[in-house]
Formats: structure tokens, C-alpha cells, sequence
């Protein structure tokens, strides 16, 4: 291959290097739920991380809501304060119960969180910025795979973005929902299982040990008592060939 061509060879990659680092900017600038760690349970708890870009040149982020189902009967979200941003959990009331992960009546499940940025505060303008906000819930739903989180972004200027699309197995849709992947639900039969037979050999060990220290003492009480009777003997003895 001549230099020339080499070069151009060179050129052409870097370009589509470029675009498509390009293209994965455009796709991820999307308000995404995140996990750091393992998969939330289905039944249990779970942290989740919302991360809001602000993607206008002109305006800034300064609120941002998330939408639980109903059915997901979540009874509790608690979340981690943002400088500068107030937040609300909201609560429905519902006309009959719902079943949450552990078969629970849940009849005033959550609904939204809503996160408010505080005068001066918010995502600025422009693409370079993002905010997360984190938060836990309980207790998850333990008859569904995937958590479907809609979310509505407002900027400053009245515009409002519904992060809301749900995929349906062909191109990501433009405003893709946060998502969140559930786990099966652990048994715990390990965990007992260790634990049962961490204390067992414990046990067995405290056992053992405190029957040989046992064995070990009346050993030793059978040898001073020998040596007793030996002491004890010898001074009978001396006293008869004294008496003589």
C-alpha cells in the first residue's frame, strides 16, 4: 500500500471514529435510570440513579419528575439530597388494594418523585452538564422483569420533555423511558446454609475443645493423685522404720 493511500486509509477512519463517537453522544444524551452494583430484586430494594443531560443551547433544566406505576405497588421512595434542588414524593390513593412484591396490600403506593431546582440552581444551558439524582424504593415488584420509569424534563424557558417511549425490540425510539432490570428474587437458602454451618463447626469446635481440656484435666488430676498416693506411701514407710 502506497503512503498516499495509507494516508487516506488513516483520514477515513478517523472520521468515522469521530462520528461515531459523535453518534454514541447523541444516544446517550438521554435521561437514563442506572444501577452501580448489582440488579435490584424483584420482591426487594433497590438504589437507582437517574441521570438528567441537559441537552438545550438555550435553556437549562430546573425540574425534573419520575413516574412510578401504580401496579408497581412501590409503598416507599427515599432519596439523597441535591444542593440547590428541593424534591417531593407523591403518593396516590387507590379505589382497591394492590399486591406489592410480597404480596402485601398496598393501597396508597408511589406514584412520582418530583426534583425542583431552587433559584439559581438547575442544569445549565447548553449540552455540557447533567445531574443525578438518586434514590431508593421498596418494595419492588416481584411479577415483572424490567421497571418502565417515564420521565418528564422542564426547562426554564416553559419547554417540557417526556422521557416516555418504551422500546419494542427495533430502533431506540427518540425519547427512550428509563429503564430498570430486575433480578430473580434470592432464596437465601446459601446464606443460611453458611451460616448454619459456620455456627455448626463453631459449635463442633467449642465442643471439641472444651472436651479435650476436660480430658487433658482429669489427666493431670489422675497424675497429682498418683503422686499423692506415692508421696503418701513413702512417708507410712519412713514412719515404720522410724518406729523400729
Amino acid at each position: 500500500m502506497s503512503k498516499n493511500h495509507a494516508l487516506r486509509a488513516s483520514v477515513l477512519a478517523a472520521t468515522f471514529g469521530v462520528a461515531g463517537l459523535l453518534g454514541a453522544g447523541v444516544a446517550s444524551a438521554h435521561v437514563t435510570a442506572n444501577i452501580y452494583g448489582s440488579e435490584p430484586q424483584k420482591g426487594g430494594s433497590g438504589t437507582i440513579v437517574f441521570r438528567v443531560p441537559n441537552e438545550e443551547e438555550d435553556a437549562g433544566t430546573n425540574k425534573v419528575e419520575v413516574d412510578f406505576k401504580p401496579e408497581y405497588a412501590i409503598s416507599t421512595v427515599r432519596y439523597k439530597p441535591v444542593p440547590g434542588w428541593t424534591a417531593q414524593v407523591v403518593k396516590t390513593p387507590l379505589p382497591a388494594p394492590v399486591k406489592d412484591g410480597k404480596n402485601l396490600d398496598v393501597t396508597n403506593p408511589v406514584t412520582k418523585i418530583v426534583f425542583t431546582a431552587q433559584p439559581g440552581s438547575g442544569i445549565a444551558k447548553g449540552d455540557a452538564e447533567f445531574q443525578e439524582f438518586e434514590i431508593s424504593a421498596s418494595t419492588l415488584p416481584s411479577n415483572v422483569d424490567e421497571l418502565v420509569l417515564p420521565a418528564i424534563q422542564t426547562y426554564d424557558d416553559g419547554q417540557v420533555v417526556n422521557w416516555d417511549q418504551v422500546e419494542n425490540g427495533g430502533a431506540e425510539p427518540e425519547h427512550p423511558a428509563p429503564t430498570v432490570q430486575l433480578a430473580a428474587a434470592s432464596t437465601g437458602t446459601g446464606h443460611d446454609a453458611h451460616t448454619m454451618s459456620a455456627s455448626t463447626t463453631g459449635d463442633s469446635a467449642t465442643a471439641g475443645s472444651t472436651d479435650s481440656t476436660a480430658r487433658w484435666l482429669g489427666g493431670a488430676g489422675l497424675v497429682v493423685g498418683a503422686l499423692g498416693l506415692g508421696i503418701g506411701g513413702g512417708a507410712v514407710l519412713r514412719g515404720r522404720k522410724a518406729a523400729k
